[in-house]
């Protein structure tokens, strides 16, 4: 951000450069009319010294002015880090939470549907492994979509005309096999 800003942040002088920062963002802000947006992926590794300075850059004139918009995106561990004593400031000041639930195994099965239609192939799949694949996302359409493109790399390795249950059977059997054509 220093730099971003062309202002010299050294730990020496923590205060002098945060002051220094905050006063270029400000005049940023004025200048141009937008407001910078920060998005954090897992956000729940991030070090509590690192998601409070993010606090503090982020608003001005005691919280009455905000120069930052961050969102903080994470698995269930983050809602439970802003009830901790080192957070909990941060935590007051969140402005609104989605917590995103898994996927039901219908609306999985529409997008995977959905996904073969416009591929142009609704019949790759038999149903019976669109179930299975279904089954074993966990509600999670990433890891439907990565089972997918796994089975057909395979399939198409092999020339099958058809993707079925065996052949998931075969790509992901506990047991490890000598030769696995991946």
């Amino acid at each position: 951000m220093g730099e971003l800003f062309g202002v010299n942040l050294s730990p020496a002088n923590r205060y002098g450069g945060f002051k220094a920062l905050r006063q270029r963002w400000l005049e940023h802000i004025k200048s141009t009319l937008f407001r910078p947006v920060l998005l954090i992926d897992e956000a729940q590794e991030m070090m509590s010294c690192s998601l409070n300075e993010l606090r503090l850059l982020g608003s001005a004139e005691f919280d009455s002015q905000c120069l930052l918009t961050v969102i903080l995106c994470g698995d269930m561990r983050l809602p439970e880090r802003f009830r901790s004593n080192a957070l909990l400031a941060l935590g007051s000041r969140i402005r609104y939470r989605r917590v995103l639930e898994p996927y039901s195994a219908e609306k999985l099965r529409e997008c995977l549907e959905y996904t073969l239609d416009q591929a142009g192939a609704p019949q790759l799949m038999t149903k019976p492994l669109m179930d299975t694949l279904v089954e074993h996302s966990a509600g999670n359409l990433r890891l439907l979509n990565t089972m997918a493109a796994e089975l057909l790399t395979v399939g198409a390795k092999q020339e099958q005309a058809q993707l079925d249950e065996k052949l998931f059977l075969d790509l992901y059997a506990l047991t490890p096999r000598k030769a696995r054509s991946r």
